[in-house]
């Protein structure tokens, strides 16, 4: 897909992810050629924001996120770690955190507790949160419903009513690759319901590549095709999408 200007806004990926490591220079340096604008690249634990902290600081395009994955927790969680990275200019957000009971279902309420401990870290910081959520859709609900952060529940898949209460909430919807999928049924209808001024466009990078590459290394430029799907179920141009998210995710993360 050609696209005109650099609109493109990767507002959840992983370039510290070890399947970068044999092309993440290249790749890196590249993307802003494939019509990549912003990329904010999230880490799952206090390493892995190092890493990020890091791409964030030798990328002026790149921006990272700070926060403890519900699969990296190890019993100690130290919430204080993540808040060391919270005054960094580059850091516009914390995550990526949430609840994953398909990952591990025997450990819900420490789950629980680390994800609504960085909540309040959020709330004290007045940053945008970015939430994982996976076979948790009641407990993730709950819980935003009784802290009300700001923020975005990316990789959205619940269904058309739990977006309208994310919605209800003054949160985003982040829809990525899984849109492009022959599989996909309730993402396509929640992207139909969903206002413009509410998309957040990701990858999740290195994974989930969206169809015509599915399987294969994921990256910021292939947003343009998951545009394309997402302009289709809503009756206007890729370019549209690209710009209303764009805005939306500057205006969210304050870029």
């Amino acid at each position: 897909m050609d696209l005109k200007k650099n609109l493109i806004f990767d507002s959840h990926a992983h370039y510290d992810d070890s399947k970068f490591d044999d092309v993440r220079k290249d790749l890196l340096n590249s993307l802003c050629s494939m019509g990549v604008d912003k990329v904010i690249t999230c880490s799952v634990d206090k390493k892995s924001a190092e890493k990020s902290k890091a791409l964030a600081e030798s990328y002026e395009y790149i921006y990272f996120a700070a926060g403890i994955h519900p699969e990296n927790l190890d019993g100690k969680n130290d919430i204080s770690e993540i808040e060391k990275f919270l005054s960094h200019n580059k850091c516009v957000a914390i995550g990526e955190i949430g609840l994953d009971y398909n990952f591990r279902d025997d450990n819900k309420q420490e789950q629980q507790d680390v994800f609504i401990n960085q909540i309040k870290l959020a709330l004290k910081y007045d940053m945008p949160v970015i939430v994982h959520d996976r076979d948790a859709h009641e407990d993730t609900l709950k819980i935003l419903k009784e802290y009300k952060p700001k923020g975005v529940v990316h990789c959205f898949s619940g269904s058309t009513q739990m977006a309208k209460e994310i919605l209800d909430l003054g949160m985003y919807i982040g829809i990525g690759g899984v849109i492009t999928f022959k599989n996909a049924r309730k993402l396509p209808q929640v992207a139909e319901m969903l206002p413009l001024d509410r998309l957040l466009t990701e990858t999740d990078c290195p994974y989930l590549a969206p169809e015509p590459f599915r399987g294969k290394l994921c990256h910021s430029g292939y947003i343009a095709y998951t545009a394309q799907k997402i302009a289709e179920i809503k009756h206007l141009s890729a370019e549209d999408i690209l710009t209303y998210a764009n805005e939306n995710e500057k205006k969210l993360f304050n870029i």
